[in-house]
């Protein structure tokens, strides 16, 4: 049975509304990365900004502005990087890390599923995104190294807390591919948040 669309629905899935809830987030990643200048964290700068470019990869690559991720899914990438700009607890900002891990290697699978034709089976569309999340975070994990041997930073501290990072983010990647499969493959309506000639392909 056809899932039946409620006012709410009908608003946020229409491609104009999408679109500028999605620039809005954008813009909100690109102060928090001036903040994060501002307060000379270099390493989560660049990483949010890098988070913000991948978000307007479609909108480049088409050439249209109303071209975007689904407003969600910028939202699960926007709050763990607020959180960790908020957080004064070490354990917090290491949990948000993890989320943050994880929302960057959703936003790639969801441009794959919406903008490529790339197709995806259920179980490897999770085990797509938890092997993205281990990927990133293990990027993530040369970058905080080079940052220590060079910046003269105190990012990786001993290598058996190391390795506990990557089991969290396994763990949440996990969450994130179960996220990816359920709502973004199954559940949410992308093709009517696009231009036709787009959500025509879905």
């Amino acid at each position: 049975m056809a899932r039946r669309a409620g006012t709410l629905d009908r608003v946020v899935e229409d491609e104009r509304v999408n679109a500028g809830l999605g620039w809005a987030l954008v813009a909100f990643l690109a102060l928090v990365a001036a903040e994060e200048v501002l307060d000379e964290h270099l390493l989560w700068a660049g990483f949010t900004a890098f988070v913000a470019t991948l978000a307007l990869i479609p909108s480049a690559v088409h050439r249209d502005w109303t071209v975007m991720l689904p407003w969600e899914v910028l939202v699960l990438a926007a709050l763990p990087i607020l959180g960790r700009a908020l957080a004064t607890l070490s354990y917090t900002s290491r949990v948000t890390t993890y989320l943050s891990v994880a929302a960057l290697a959703l936003i790639v699978a969801v441009e794959l599923h919406v903008f490529t034709p790339v197709e995806m089976t259920h179980w490897f569309a999770v085990l797509f995104v938890v092997v993205a999340t281990i990927a990133t975070a293990g990027v993530w994990a040369v970058v905080q190294w080079l940052s220590d041997l060079y910046l003269g930073t105190a990012f990786l501290q001993s290598e058996h807390r190391l390795m506990w990072d990557f089991v969290a983010a396994t763990v949440v990647g996990g969450v994130a591919g179960v996220v990816f499969e359920w709502y973004f493959r199954r559940f949410a309506r992308v093709e009517t948040r696009l231009p036709d000639e787009l959500g025509e392909n879905l």
